[in-house]
């Protein structure tokens, strides 16, 4: 399948209010040397699994840290080589990383001493990028692309949208940015990874702004979705038929036609699971906040999942939200994916990588 990079208008980088990068770093004239040799890979969840693979399957060798020597057996595989020693890694002129929140990507790019963990930005070579595919807020984004940048590194955002599906099958859609040479470089990985490109801006906060604003729109389409089949439910109707009319007519976009046919199946099996979902939420409302935007539908999907994770549904996916509104409208509704109780699972989903 031929691959695509978009540009946006240039309207959106000046709306910003972000300088040209004249001397603003980048991992200089190494930026436009292919990148070779093993590839570092950080974050083995899910998604990230999928990644790697696919990788691999390109012809790529894949350096793949684990935290926990017990992970290190679901890895092994031809063209990936697991390893517990994040030095394994600082070889590397490309580190991938697919972490789930702010805290986690930190601890990797600055380290942690009092565990003797090393940081990327210490380690690496001068020229090596960071290529973060992590969903996180545009602060962290910003902080570790300057850091990178201190250390004669690139870091490039590229968060994407789809889920552990998409990823094996390479349809995800990715968000770019960071320094034009750094993100050409990366360009070869990102086209074995995703179907499209979408190539942003300078500074890497705006990527994953752009990824935590998708998630919304997708987060609030899928609470209407609850609400709407809770009440053809309700009354006592087969919600499919009315999914296939509104995916056919006024709503026939991604999010309506895939998790509208999932809500009305009652399909929760752990995708996207809720949370991940509220830490973008929380990402989300707060990016918003200091915007001085209010988003108060997005308000309704936080209290959503904050009662979703208390009943015992962390393990599930965000499509569990129909789960939710059916028992919110009295309905006898019954998990398609049992749930573990809620002061283990929430901690333990985060945890994974």
């Amino acid at each position: 399948m031929p691959k695509h990079r978009s540009h946006s208008a240039p309207g959106f980088e000046r709306a910003s209010g972000i300088p040209p990068r004249e001397g603003r770093g980048g991992s200089g004239s190494a930026a436009r040397r292919p990148l070779q040799g093993e590839i570092g890979f950080v974050g083995l969840g899910h998604m990230g699994a999928a990644m790697a693979a696919n990788l691999v399957a390109s012809g790529r060798r894949i350096v793949a840290y684990v935290r926990r020597p017990d992970q290190v057996g679901k890895l092994e595989a031809p063209g990936l080589r697991p390893t517990t020693d994040i030095d394994d890694l600082l070889d590397c002129e490309l580190v991938i990383s697919t972490l789930p929140d702010d805290a986690a990507v930190r601890e990797i790019v600055f380290g942690r001493k009092e565990i003797g963990l090393d940081g990327l930005a210490g380690g690496l070579m001068p020229g090596a990028i960071h290529l973060s595919m992590s969903t996180i807020s545009s602060a962290a984004a910003s902080l570790l692309g300057s850091e990178h940048t201190r250390n004669g590194q690139g870091y490039v955002a590229a968060p994407v949208f789809g889920n552990p599906d998409a990823a094996k099958a390479r349809q995800l859609f990715i968000v770019a940015a960071g320094a034009p040479a750094d993100v050409e470089r990366c360009q070869p990985i990102l086209d074995i990874l995703g179907q499209r490109t979408f190539v942003i801006g300078e500074d890497p906060g705006e990527a994953n702004l752009i990824k935590l604003l998708g998630n919304m729109m997708s987060a609030t389409a899928l609470e209407m979705l609850a609400e709407v089949v809770a009440v053809v439910r309700k009354r006592g109707l087969d919600p499919q038929p009315f999914i296939d009319i509104m995916t056919s007519t006024m709503f026939g976009g991604r999010a309506h036609k895939i998790y509208g046919d999932k809500i009305a199946k009652q399909t929760y099996a752990p995708g996207f699971v809720l949370p991940l979902v509220l830490k973008d939420v929380r990402l989300a409302l707060a990016e918003a906040e200091n915007a001085g935007a209010p988003m108060p539908s997005v308000g309704v999907v936080r209290d959503r999942l904050i009662t979703g994770i208390a009943r015992g549904y962390a393990g599930l996916d965000w499509t569990a939200l129909g789960l939710i509104a059916e028992e919110e409208a009295g309905l006898s509704a019954v998990p398609s994916v049992a749930a573990s109780s809620p002061a283990a699972n929430a901690a333990d989903v985060l945890k994974q990588s």
